[in-house]
């Protein structure tokens, strides 16, 4: 089969080499991938911003079908349409993984980052890890799955929505979008941000149900989000965009006594007035991948319409096609742009 690796450590050092069809073993599954998602850490590991363990097959969001069972494996078959969690290992006995956290554990090893991922024709990964597409939901729409688990994790988990809740989404990236529709799936009032080149992505925030959409750059925040909320600021803001000034804006913007929801990956150190988390006692969450209670809901309200992940593909390209997805990425062209192996 023909994969797209992460060769060595370095920027680059990216390319599609042939690789021998793997074979699972045992607790294992073998899964044809239909449809592959380019994230953002798949670019920070393409500059060497993001550590990863080469030479691996680059890619962890994901959908397919089951062509093989490694011995002991149950209630899975051939033929099953399945998505897949992104975590090949963890301990099961630290910390973290007893208090069902298996995204901290330090020996958790992912797929696309330390052993091969989604970006070939197959992929091995535990059984355990491997979830089956609800009925209606297609390939393409099931690749997203893992980026709308680690956002049910974040914002359901992490920072629960009150109902009326105003809720300030910084990044109308996949991420943001996805968060902007579980926001108003569990009742909030949602203000999305974006930039110029946002344009089209605020278009569809807006069709995908968002109270309001601000251009950050043609007009102030401020005094709208003042004028929604009551002259007090968000009740909870949700950095997507990782980028210094996105942050800046979610300290800005929210309320005394309010939230932040870190969900967006910088790359490198930033610098915040971070004074103000002290002034305004705000608390300020992190969210960093999935843990396996966000799956089931995540395929659940999929499967109920009430998070729609198709209309944030953009671009649909062939493996050899791996650079100008990247690149479209990379520049934040488009939306979500899916890899077909």
């Amino acid at each position: 089969m023909k994969g797209l690796m992460k060769t060595s450590a370095g920027a680059g050092n990216v390319e599609i080499r042939e690789l021998p069809d793997p074979e699972p073993g045992p607790g294992e599954v073998l899964i044809e991938i239909k449809a592959a998602g380019i994230c953002g850490t798949d670019i920070h590991i393409w500059k060497d911003e993001y550590r990863s363990v080469p030479p691996m097959v680059m890619g962890h969001e994901g959908s397919g079908v089951v062509v093989a069972l490694g011995d002991g494996v149950e209630g899975l078959a051939v033929g099953d349409r399945v998505t897949s969690e992104t975590f090949a290992r963890f301990c099961g006995s630290c910390f973290f993984c007893k208090r069902g956290r298996p995204n901290l554990c330090p020996e958790r090893r992912s797929i696309g980052t330390h052993v091969n991922g989604v970006f070939a024709r197959y992929l091995v990964i535990r059984a355990s890890a491997v979830h089956p597409l609800p009925e209606g939901v297609s390939f393409e729409a099931g690749a997203l799955s893992e980026p709308l688990a680690c956002c049910v994790h974040g914002i359901l988990e992490r920072t629960p929505v009150t109902a009326g809740d105003w809720v300030l989404i910084s990044g109308p990236g996949t991420i943001g979008l996805l968060s902007l529709q579980l926001v108003k799936a569990d009742g909030g009032k949602a203000i999305v941000l974006g930039t110029d080149k946002d344009r089209e992505r605020l278009a569809l925030a807006k069709r995908l149900g968002a109270d309001e959409t601000i251009n950050v750059q043609a007009q102030d925040p401020l005094p709208l989000v003042q004028e929604l909320t009551g002259g007090l600021g968000a009740d909870l803001a949700i950095e997507c965009a990782g980028v210094a000034a996105s942050f800046d804006q979610c300290l800005k913007l929210i309320r005394k006594g309010g939230r932040i929801s870190q969900g967006g990956l910088f790359g490198k150190p930033i610098s915040s007035d971070l004074e103000l988390i002290a002034m305004k006692e705000l608390a300020v969450f992190g969210f960093f991948s999935h843990v396996p209670s966000a799956w089931d809901r995540a395929l659940r309200l999929m499967a109920e319409g009430k998070v729609l992940t198709e209309p944030l593909i953009s671009h649909r390209l062939p493996l050899n096609e791996w650079q100008r997805g990247f690149s479209l990425m990379e520049q934040g062209e488009g939306l979500k742009i899916l890899l077909l192996p």
